[in-house]
């Protein structure tokens, strides 16, 4: 059996849930507030997924950088891959929010887009 206690991230009440998986392979999951709190508390114990966000070079414009983000969640593991993929892209100009920049990052299945206009 494993429990872990942690704060709910997927609203704002940041709800202090209990989290427990069986040897069953049960999970059950105590004090939060709605469903989005029952899921993310499983998930994180079974299988965590982040946003990830970071920013890129443009080229020919030292003064600015393109902010971005995974359009989906990526699993924990895969963070430090979907960096090292993107470390070295430079992106020209126009580009527009939610253009994709990246698809399959690090092969997980999510693609890296823009979040602002240049």
């Amino acid at each position: 059996m494993i429990k872990k206690d942690m704060s709910c991230i997927r609203c704002p009440l940041g709800c202090a849930m209990t989290v427990v998986l069986s040897d069953e392979g049960t999970v059950t999951v105590t004090g939060n507030t709605c469903e989005r709190g029952a899921e993310y508390g499983s998930n994180e114990l079974t299988d965590p997924k982040r946003t990830v966000t970071t920013t890129l070079r443009v080229v020919g414009r030292k003064d600015c950088m393109l902010p971005v983000k995974t359009a989906t969640d990526i699993p924990k593991d895969k963070i430090f891959d979907c960096m090292e993929a993107l470390k070295n892209i430079e992106v020209t100009t126009p580009i527009q929010i939610g253009d994709i920049v990246l698809k399959n990052v690090a092969g997980t299945g999510a693609s890296v887009v823009a979040t602002k206009t240049i």
